[in-house]
């Protein structure tokens, strides 16, 4: 976002009414979909200052920046945390199979997700700029970005699968990390006691200062299966 509005201002300073433009977008009523950028590609489009074939090129960049830019505009935490994360996971890794009480006599809800048998549970969060107040699809981070942020993996529960897959979500990138159950509970960024009376739960953050920490764990899309079971092998390791 923040090279798209440079790239724009540098637009509108070559206008001959700028100060009326820039004071137009001061007290501007945005209604969806008519809001401030429309207002100004329209205006530059309008003035000649933004040719057809450069606005194509520009909204092509700013697509492939923010590939996954639609990711932070699902609101409901079960709407990103589950039905988004466990549905992205599943279309990387088919082999992914939903627990039943046909696979699992002792299921119920406990954990994501069966591969062999090994019990996999899936844990999302985004990268979003730390220090920002604003809505999460306008703080939201590219991988590059030098911005803190705090990824917090909440409602973890070691005693309930035998491997964790992570999810991160940049604007433009997905990252994944497979840790052993044991492995999560026994890392010095795991904190338990996330909810009064939830035994056995907890939390761990992900963040710009630590994520370097976790590069052993983290796998490509087209490695997850193997480092599941890699992970599982550590998990039940004497």
């Amino acid at each position: 976002m923040e090279k798209l509005k440079a790239q724009l201002d540098k637009l509108i300073s070559l206008l001959k009414n700028q100060a009326e433009v820039k004071s137009r977008l001061e007290t501007l009523v945005s209604v969806y979909p008519f809001n401030e950028f429309e207002y100004i590609i329209s205006t530059l489009l309008g003035a000649g200052v933004l040719s057809l074939d450069d606005y194509y090129k520009l909204r092509e960049e700013y697509i492939a920046r923010n590939l996954y830019l639609y990711i932070f505009e699902i609101s409901a935490p079960r709407g990103f945390g589950e039905t988004w994360a466990q549905g992205h996971l599943k279309e990387v890794l088919p082999d992914l199979v939903k627990p039943t009480k046909k696979f699992d006599r002792n299921y119920s809800g406990q954990y994501d997700f069966l591969v062999d048998k090994v019990r996999v549970e899936v844990k999302a969060s985004r990268a979003v700029d730390f220090e920002s107040d604003e809505p999460l699809y306008v703080k939201a981070l590219s991988v590059a970005s030098k911005r803190p942020f705090d990824m917090n993996f909440q409602q973890v529960k070691p005693a309930c699968c035998d491997v964790f897959v992570w999810v991160g979500v940049w604007r433009d990138a997905i990252r994944y990390w497979v840790l052993s159950s044991k492995e999560v509970e026994s890392n010095k960024y795991y904190s338990t006691g996330q909810h009064r009376g939830n035994v056995g739960e907890g939390q761990l953050h992900l963040k710009h200062d630590n994520i370097n920490e976790f590069s052993k764990c983290e796998a490509r899309s087209n490695e997850l299966a193997d480092q599941i079971r890699n992970a599982f092998k550590r998990q039940t390791a004497k």
